[in-house]
């Protein structure tokens, strides 16, 4: 018969380990065929898909909306650039739509020009290089007749180029080509008229736009999106002026030299090389004057050396002296830090990243200056690069001195004021010295005074040691000296 507890159910037994067995669960609630599901369970199936639906939905927008995002996110830091001069032409009674329309007006003036003047002289080139493209050839039909003893004629070379069948398939890719290159046109035509439209309802309704924003927003939130936003007006504005006024010095100077070398399309050049060379840091020089020196080098290669040397001293210039006293006040950034929020801007967002990255990297470097808590730097060498003089390690010319001076069979050398005080005390003490006058009569530094116990001052007080030894305590004893004199 099984045995039972108290309640009537079967007792269990401890095993031999000390353990118990676990109770078995109740009949009718295992797991079984017949089991209810979680009530929960559905919900949170049909919540974790409504989840995904929602995040594949949103992915699916962003990714078809990206275009038009990275056009307001331009147009956006375009009307921050402008702001500035629409803020001061509304503050003369202009009103702010008309002054924004006035500004645009002359940003298009400026980037017609430019395009313009750019464009001619591309095709000017372009066709000089064609009307001289048949003397060209002739020359190096000459040199190949004359270096390889052939017979080559001009009118044999034009005739297989014409009948080839590379030129056929070329040709018929370029007209394939002309419908895409059409297609990219317009595309670029219909961004550029977005950005300039988002930029200009941004800069004309600024103060509608932040009265809107603020309010959504408590009192003391407002406060703060304000004043990052005279941040970014104050940063971005900054910095599109400065270097702009930079571009401008950077393109007269280059105009006044390729003009004295008698250079062709001096003004195009310096107007590339003010805009190259500003709106791409630390690189921007050298790759802007890389087109004068070629064309400096068809008129005379020593004008291209020239050319260089000027680039050099003026970016020299431009770093040292220019830069720093138009940027101090408006935007402040280390050469290196430029350099890589650009290559970043460009990875993250292409072309347009490079022309927003400086920006927007300044505009940053204002809100961490404005609310980054800031201490006061310690007054210690190595904050300015010194070490101190017991920190460094010893030399290597010292450590070996004293390796040669502690070589086996070499007694290391003694002081020159531990010699004298030696000598001395041998002195002194073959010489003697009167009962009871207290002179020195040992090394040990003590003299017995008229009772012989006042200690007197010893030889190695007076002749120069280091460290005087205290008085009383015995010495180093010298052949011929003898101990304190006996005062008695």
């Amino acid at each position: 018969m099984t045995p039972t507890d108290e309640t009537g159910q079967p007792a269990q037994h401890a095993t031999p380990f000390g353990t118990t067995p676990p109770t078995r669960p109740p009949a009718g609630r295992g797991a079984g065929p017949g089991a209810r599901m979680p009530r929960w369970l559905p919900r949170a199936m049909v919540l974790a898909l409504a989840l995904i639906a929602v995040f594949q939905l949103g992915s699916w927008v962003f990714h078809r909306l990206t275009g038009l995002l990275i056009n307001i996110l331009i147009a956006f830091f375009l009307a921050l650039a402008i702001e500035p001069a629409v803020s001061w032409m509304a503050a003369h009674r202009i009103r702010r739509g008309a002054a924004t329309f006035l500004v645009f007006l002359g940003l298009t003036i400026l980037a017609a020009g430019f395009v313009t003047l750019l464009g001619s002289m591309l095709a000017g080139q372009i066709i000089k290089m064609v009307e001289g493209f048949p003397d060209y050839l002739d020359s190096v039909i000459h040199w190949i007749n004359t270096t390889f003893h052939t017979d080559l004629r001009r009118v044999d070379i034009q005739e297989g180029l014409l009948h080839s069948d590379w030129l056929r398939r070329y040709a018929q890719t370029s007209a394939a080509g002309v419908l895409d290159v059409s297609a990219t046109v317009l595309g670029g035509l219909f961004q550029l008229l977005t950005i300039g439209l988002f930029s200009f309802y941004f800069a004309a309704d600024g103060p509608r736009l932040r009265r809107t924003i603020c309010s959504v927003l408590p009192p003391a939130r407002q406060a703060e999106v304000l004043r990052a936003w005279e941040i970014a007006v104050d940063k971005t504005g900054g910095y599109l002026y400065s270097r702009g006024l930079m571009a401008l010095i950077s393109g007269i100077a280059h105009y006044v030299l390729l003009q004295a070398l008698g250079v062709p399309y001096a003004p195009v050049l310096g107007v590339w090389v003010g805009l190259v060379s500003q709106f791409i840091p630390t690189i921007g020089t050298y790759l802007a004057g890389a087109l004068p020196m070629l064309i400096a080098f068809t008129v005379n290669p020593w004008y291209a050396v020239w050319v260089l040397v000027f680039v050099v001293l003026y970016q020299q210039f431009e770093n040292y002296v220019l830069q720093p006293k138009l940027t101090s006040k408006t935007v402040d950034i280390h050469p290196a830090v430029a350099f890589g929020s650009v290559v970043a801007g460009t990875a993250l967002l292409g072309a347009v990243g490079a022309l927003i990255a400086i920006p927007a990297v300044a505009t940053l470097q204002a809100f961490l200056g404005a609310y980054v808590k800031r201490y006061a730097v310690t007054d210690d060498p190595r904050v300015h690069g010194h070490r101190r003089r017991g920190a460094a390690a010893p030399g290597l010319f010292r450590r070996a001195r004293h390796l040669w001076a502690r070589r086996p069979g070499t007694e290391p050398a003694r002081p020159a004021g531990e010699a004298g005080a030696t000598g001395a005390t041998g002195e002194a003490g073959r010489a003697g010295a009167p009962e009871g006058t207290g002179e020195p009569g040992g090394a040990s530094g003590t003299a017995g005074g008229p009772s012989g116990n006042e200690p007197g001052p010893g030889a190695s007080g007076t002749a120069g040691e280091p460290e005087a030894d205290a008085p009383g305590e015995p010495g180093p004893e010298e052949p011929g000296t003898s101990g304190p004199a006996d005062g008695s």
